[in-house]
């Protein structure tokens, strides 16, 4: 059942006189759901209440922090069908898009569950005393992981499962010992509710402080300052938009005490195209990717916004396919009227600028909400000159940039801003004969990927979700994946101290079991 009210804790709460309903952008409707916007004072009770919590969370085993978040995972399922159809009235996002996701989410919950049962991700370290040193003595030092406090987390539009309520931020969060109050984002606060609830349940379940998670209802940008500047939240985890990623940045910084911001931003994802992809099966990859850009309404974050070639035949040839075949796959509907029009805004700017030619233009009549995909083409000087051709349009469409030859497509990818992906479409011998290339893309990329589309993204150990400014705040972190719980935790050594006082990870006996390195060598024996 939705409230509309805001969760401080477990208590249901609605102080304030401001509300807001989420939107059908199929039906083109407001929903019947009205929710209450946080007060000041909602806020401050969430972060006493988050800061309450820690003292007691942050010292739970990583088992009893595993239960709980299994225990989401199975009430999130336990939900059933009334969450899959808020998502989709929220969102306009198809049925099968809500269960994959669902599972998605369920599955990250489940991965760091995991993670904090095998125990070594902690990185304990130890290096034991040599008191007969010279010329002086060595200490004991022993250094491990803690968790850093409250966290504040913004939901993402355009993944109202996975990055959002209990996403891969409040999931990583929670497995690194640390509070998460969700700003709920304003497009799907139905949904999040939902979420929120079994969030609160499975904390019930297993016995975790009240205040461990909190979500908070707001339709503006005030909540979400007030959370980042509060002092008692320690960390910020976003996705969304540059301008929005920027601003929190920026406003955690001028804290008394700074605090650090995870932001997942802008990413065009250039495709290149090196001569041998398209010459061999550049009509298959222009089936993928008219598909790979059509995925989702083009609201993935992964997009790929810009394709690269050199001049010939067979890029002419690819161009012509990749037109005809996106023209004929059927438009689907954005996630809000808002998104709708800031996608046709940034299309049509780009359309209008110098040396831009059509390549593809879906004409024919849509309803309302709905985005047409369009793909423009341009001239590697004209991109050159242009950083406006530079930008993402948040949607279905895409840029091919030919380049006169491979020194042009160098400085094109020289003159890019950091992006979430790069893609290499080609053979493995032309990766090492065009290594400039290659090196040029990889230094602007978090992941660089070989003959592949960069639609989808692996929850695993060994993805990374982030890249150099401004697809992301800090490039040397990912968002996805189970090494996305180091964004909210620090190093603390513990030097000559008393045996029986140490963390269990790094006592002598090992009660663990984990893998730690002793005076330089991986073990999990015993000192």
């Amino acid at each position: 059942m939705i409230t509309g009210k805001n969760y401080i804790g477990k208590e249901l709460s609605a102080k304030g006189s401001d509300t807001y309903s989420t939107f059908d952008p199929k039906l083109n409707l407001k929903t019947d759901w009205t929710f209450h916007e946080a007060t000041k004072e909602e806020i401050d009770a969430a972060a006493d209440k988050a800061q309450e919590a820690f003292q007691r969370y942050k010292s739970f085993s990583g088992e009893k922090k595993a239960e709980f978040l299994v225990a989401i995972a199975e009430e999130i399922e336990a939900l059933g069908d009334p969450l899959i159809d808020t998502y989709i009235r929220e969102s306009g996002l198809p049925e099968g898009r809500a269960k994959g996701e669902r599972g998605r989410t369920m599955g990250q919950l489940r991965a760091f569950a995991d993670l904090l049962r095998e125990g070594s991700w902690v990185e304990a370290t130890i290096d034991t005393a040599q008191p007969e040193r010279e010329p002086m003595p060595k200490v004991d030092l022993r250094k491990m992981l803690v968790p850093i406090g409250p966290i504040a987390v913004f939901g993402a539009s355009n993944f109202p499962f996975a990055f959002s309520t209990a996403g891969g931020d409040t999931a990583s969060a929670l497995a690194a010992g640390c509070p998460v109050i969700v700003k709920s984002h304003p497009l799907h606060s139905g949904t999040g509710e939902l979420i929120s609830s079994a969030i609160i349940k499975a904390a019930e379940r297993t016995g975790m402080p009240d205040g461990v998670f909190s979500n908070l209802n707001s339709s503006g940008i005030e909540v979400g300052q007030r959370l980042v500047m509060h002092p008692k939240v320690k960390g910020v985890g976003f996705t969304g938009s540059i301008k929005g990623g920027t601003a929190l940045y920026q406003l955690a910084n001028e804290r008394d005490e700074p605090i650090p911001v995870f932001a997942e931003m802008g990413s065009i994802n250039p495709v290149v195209a090196l001569p041998s992809a398209l010459m061999d099966k550049g009509d298959d990859w222009a089936k993928q990717y008219a598909g790979s850009i059509m995925l989702g309404g083009g609201q993935f974050c992964t997009n790929p916004g810009l394709i690269l070639g050199m001049e010939s035949h067979s890029l002419d040839r690819f161009v012509d396919t990749l037109g005809k075949e996106i023209e004929q796959l059927e438009p689907t509907c954005m996630l809000h009227p808002d998104i709708h029009r800031n996608y046709e805004k940034g299309k049509q700017e780009l359309s209008g600028e110098q040396g831009t030619h059509v390549v593809a233009d879906y004409e024919s009549e849509v309803a309302p909400n709905v985005a047409q995909q369009k793909v423009l083409a341009v001239k590697g000087s004209d991109f050159l000159q242009n950083t406006k051709l530079h930008q993402e349009v948040f949607g279905p469409f895409s840029i091919v940039v030919r380049c006169k030859d491979a020194g042009e497509l160098e400085k094109v990818l020289n003159k890019l801003e950091g992006q979430l992906t790069g893609t290499i479409l080609g053979s493995a011998d032309e990766v090492v004969k065009h290594d400039t290339v290659v090196d040029a893309l990889r230094s602007k990329v978090g992941r660089i990927i070989f003959n592949g589309v960069p639609t989808g993204v692996e929850v695993c150990p060994a993805m990374q979700h982030g890249g150099p400014f401004p697809a992301s705040t800090d490039s040397r972190f990912t968002s996805v994946g189970t090494s996305a719980a180091r964004r909210w935790v620090r190093p603390v050594a513990f030097q000559n101290w008393p045996a029986a006082s140490l963390p269990d990870a790094l006592k002598d006996a090992n009660p663990l079991g984990i893998s730690r390195i002793v005076d330089g060598q991986h073990t999990d024996a015993k000192i």
